[in-house]
C-alpha cells in the first residue's frame, strides 16, 4: 500500500471511529476542544516542530530562548481557557480552594524564581505549567465531568494513536528516529522520542481500557456495540503502539495500571477502600522485594541494563550540581547555563535536558521542599481516589483516577514526568483534582457534589441571555 493510500485509509478510519463513538446524550461543553488541542500538542510535538522550524540538533541558546510560535499558540489556548473559567467563576473558586495542595505547589514554583539564575525563562515556563491547571479545571468543572474525561481521551486517542502507526509504517522520516552513533532505529510516531510515544500511549490506553470495561458492564448502554467497536479499536491501537515503542517504563506502567483497573472493578473492592489499600500495598511489597532480590534479572526482563540504561550514572553526575539542597535552582531553571554545558560535556551524545527521574528532577529545580510537596500531592491524591470508591455513583471514574496516580508515581522513577507540558503530568493533575473534588462526603440532603455542580451548570445555561458567550461555552 502506498503512503498516500495509507493516509487516506487512516483519515477515513479516524472519522469512522468518531462516528461510531458519537453520543447525542452527552451534554459536554464545546470548550472541551481547548484541552483537547492542548493535549494534542502536549502529547505529540510542538507546533514549531510540525512546521519544520525546530533545529534537528538542539543548542543551549535555543533551549533558553524557546520558540516564539509555540509561545503564541500556547498563549492563545491558555487565554481562551481562562475566559471559559471566568464564566464558571464560582465552581472554579470552590475547586481551587478544595485543592489547596495543588495551589501550594504552583505558588512555591513561582516563589522559587526569586533565587533562579534564569528567572525570566522560568517565569515563561511557569505560565505554561499554569496552562496544564487551566485545562484540568475546564474538564473537572464541566457539567458532565466523567463524559468530559471520556471525550478528552477518545478525541486525542482517535487522532494520535492511528496517526502514530501511520507515521511509523509509511513516513519513516517523521515516525522513526536514528541514533547518531549506533544507527539504532526507534519508533517515535507523532512524538519525537520513543519514551514520549510510550507515555502518551500508556496514558491513553489505560483510559481506553477503563471505558471498554465500563461499557461492557453497562448492559443498558444505548448503541453499546458500536461504542465497544470504537473503544476496542482504540485499545488495540494502544497495545500495538506499546509494543512498537519499546519503552520499558511505559510498558510496565500500563501493566500495573491495567491490573489496578481490572482488580478494583471487581464488586468485592467496590465501596471498600481498605481492600484497595491492601492490594496496592501488596503490589508495592512484591515489586520492591523483586527489585531488591533480583534486580539484575528484572532489569534485563524489561529491556533495561542493570544501571537502568545509564540512568544511575546520570543521577550520580547531576545531583552534586544542585546549587541548594533545600530549595534547588529555581523552577525549571537547573538545565540552563553552566550546569547544562557541564552535563553536555560529560554526555556529549545525549543532549541531556532532564535527569530521567521525576523526583530527582524536582529536587534539582525545587530542592527538598519541592520533593516534599510532590509527595504530598501524590499521597493526598491517592487517599482521595481510594476514598471515592465509597461513592461510585458520584463520579464513577475512581479506578482510572487511582491508576493514573499510581502509575505516575511509578513512571517517575526512571523518567522525569513532573514537569509542564508532559502528558503524564497533565493527567496526574487531572486525577488529583478530580479525586479530591468528588471524594467528599455527600451533603446532608443526600445530593452529591457532582449532582449539585451539574444542576448549577444547567441553571446557568438557561438563565443567561442568548447573546452572552457563556451558553456557547457551556453547551
Amino acid at each position: 500500500m502506498s503512503a498516500t493510500l495509507a493516509s487516506l485509509v487512516c483519515a477515513v478510519g479516524v472519522l469512522g471511529l468518531f462516528y461510531l463513538d458519537r453520543d447525542k446524550s452527552l451534554r459536554t461543553s464545546k470548550a472541551l476542544w481547548i484541552p483537547v488541542l492542548w493535549i494534542l500538542i502536549d502529547g505529540s510535538r510542538p507546533v514549531s516542530m510540525w512546521l519544520g522550524m525546530d533545529p534537528t540538533t538542539p543548542s543551549a541558546s535555543q533551549l533558553t530562548a524557546g520558540s516564539p510560535i509555540d509561545r503564541q499558540v500556547l498563549a492563545i489556548l491558555i487565554g481562551t481557557g481562562i475566559i471559559v473559567l471566568l464564566f464558571r467563576g464560582g465552581q472554579v473558586t470552590t475547586l481551587l480552594r478544595k485543592n489547596w495542595p495543588i495551589i501550594l505547589y504552583f505558588s512555591y514554583c513561582l516563589l522559587s524564581l526569586l533565587w533562579s539564575d534564569f528567572a525570566a525563562v522560568g517565569f515563561k515556563r511557569w505560565i505554561k505549567a499554569i496552562g496544564d491547571l487551566v485545562m484540568v479545571c475546564i474538564v473537572v468543572t464541566d457539567a458532565q465531568p466523567v463524559n468530559a474525561l471520556r471525550r478528552i481521551i477518545t478525541r486525542t486517542g482517535f487522532i494520535l494513536l492511528p496517526a502514530s502507526v501511520l507515521l511509523i509504517k509509511y513516513y519513516g522520516d517523521l515516525g522513526r528516529s536514528y541514533d547518531r552513533w549506533s544507527g539504532e532505529v526507534s519508533n517515535t510516531g507523532v512524538t519525537y522520542n520513543k519514551n514520549l510515544l510510550g507515555v502518551l500511549t500508556f496514558v491513553l490506553t489505560l483510559g481506553a481500557l477503563w471505558f471498554v470495561l465500563r461499557t461492557i458492564r453497562d448492559k443498558n448502554h444505548p448503541n453499546r456495540v458500536r461504542h465497544l467497536v470504537a473503544l476496542g479499536t482504540l485499545l488495540a491501537f494502544g497495545i500495538l503502539l506499546l509494543t512498537m515503542a519499546h519503552s520499558a517504563t511505559s510498558g510496565v506502567c500500563f501493566t500495573l495500571g491495567a491490573l489496578l483497573i481490572v482488580v478494583t472493578s471487581i464488586e468485592r473492592f467496590e465501596k471498600q477502600p481498605r481492600a484497595i489499600h491492601w492490594f496496592v500495598l501488596t503490589v508495592l511489597i512484591i515489586g520492591g522485594f523483586t527489585v531488591l532480590v533480583a534486580s539484575d534479572s528484572v532489569a534485563h526482563a524489561v529491556g533495561r541494563q542493570t544501571n537502568l540504561t545509564g540512568r544511575t550514572e546520570i543521577w550520580q553526575s547531576v545531583i552534586p550540581l544542585v546549587p541548594n539542597r533545600i530549595v534547588g535552582a529555581g523552577f525549571d531553571s537547573f538545565w540552563l547555563g553552566a550546569r547544562l554545558e557541564t552535563m553536555w560535556r560529560l554526555y556529549p551524545s545525549l543532549y541531556l535536558n532532564e535527569a530521567h527521574n521525576g523526583y530527582i528532577e524536582v529536587y534539582l529545580n525545587l530542592g527538598a521542599v519541592g520533593v516534599f510537596l510532590i509527595v504530598l500531592l501524590l499521597l493526598g491524591g491517592y487517599l482521595n481516589a481510594v476514598n471515592s470508591f465509597r461513592y461510585e455513583e458520584a463520579f464513577g471514574a475512581n479506578s482510572l483516577l487511582l491508576a493514573y496516580i499510581f502509575t505516575a508515581a511509578f513512571y517517575n522513577i526512571t523518567e522525569a514526568g513532573f514537569r509542564e507540558m508532559d502528558v503524564i503530568w497533565t493527567f496526574l493533575v487531572l486525577a488529583i483534582v478530580a479525586a479530591n473534588q468528588f471524594s467528599k462526603v455527600r451533603a446532608k440532603n443526600g445530593t452529591s457534589e457532582v449532582e449539585k455542580l451539574s444542576a448549577l451548570q444547567s441553571r446557568r445555561s438557561h438563565t443567561l441571555p442568548s447573546n452572552d458567550l457563556a451558553p456557547w461555552l457551556n453547551r
